[in-house]
């Protein structure tokens, strides 16, 4: 059962950053052909505790229903409304380096909402090539390639010292949305969102989490001899 629109308010944003990994989930089970799924079955396919689900599900109005659970393709289109995946979102790629070329060739986001419409460099010898389709354009035509191509989000993976001044040029010309994969911090103005994925930080946190697990490991104790 989905509620009323007007009760999805304020949603928390770690509910939201969990709303992703609902959608592959039902999106999983629906491409298996399952019907309805039980807030435990979503919860362990998402990875979270049941409760949590349950609780994260009350912000969008969706309860489920009793004895039956979630419809499965209601909630993941609820979800992907919720997410503005109802439309496709123009996307910009800045820096087209290995990881930049890695996003520009990643087939998953145009099966999720999401359509890059420009590839930009300042490298001469990367500007003209063609990647995924797409020529490579120069970093100096960024202000009319996001008016002209109405780009809405801004990816910026270029080195760290270029970075801040991309995003400056994004912003200045309307872009509210960045996702940032420059190793930095970015200084935006209010009304700015920036997300940073830095690949070497998950990976800290992975070995912390590994080294945690290997001091909890007890240490073997030498046998003690016993004389005759």
């Amino acid at each position: 059962m989905i509620a009323d629109p007007a009760a999805r308010r304020d949603v928390p944003d770690a509910t939201v950053a969990r709303l992703p990994e609902y959608l592959s989930a039902l999106t999983d089970l629906a491409g298996r052909g399952v019907a309805s799924v039980s807030s435990e079955e979503l919860a362990t396919a998402a990875g979270v505790r049941s409760a949590k689900l349950r609780k994260d599900l009350s912000h969008l109005g969706s309860y489920g229903v009793r004895g039956v659970g979630y419809e499965v393709e209601v909630l993941a289109h609820e979800i992907s409304r919720q997410l503005g995946l109802a439309q496709n979102w123009p996307v910009a790629i800045v820096g087209l380096g290995y990881l930049g070329h890695a996003l520009a060739t990643y087939s998953g986001f145009a099966n999720r909402g999401f359509h890059v419409v420009a590839l930009l460099d300042r490298d001469p010898e990367v500007v003209g090539q063609e990647i995924a389709g797409m020529i490579v354009g120069t970093v100096d035509d960024l202000e009319q390639v996001v008016t002209g191509r109405g780009v809405a989000i801004g990816v910026i993976a270029t080195p760290a010292a270029s970075a801040q001044e991309v995003c400056d040029r994004f912003v200045a010309v309307g872009v509210r949305s960045v996702l940032n994969f420059a190793p930095c911090v970015l200084s935006v103005p209010q009304g700015v969102d920036v997300r940073k994925v830095d690949l070497a930080t998950e990976l800290q946190i992975l070995a912390f989490h590994e080294q945690r697990k290997t001091d909890s490991v007890p240490e073997s104790r030498p046998l003690l001899e016993v004389s005759p």
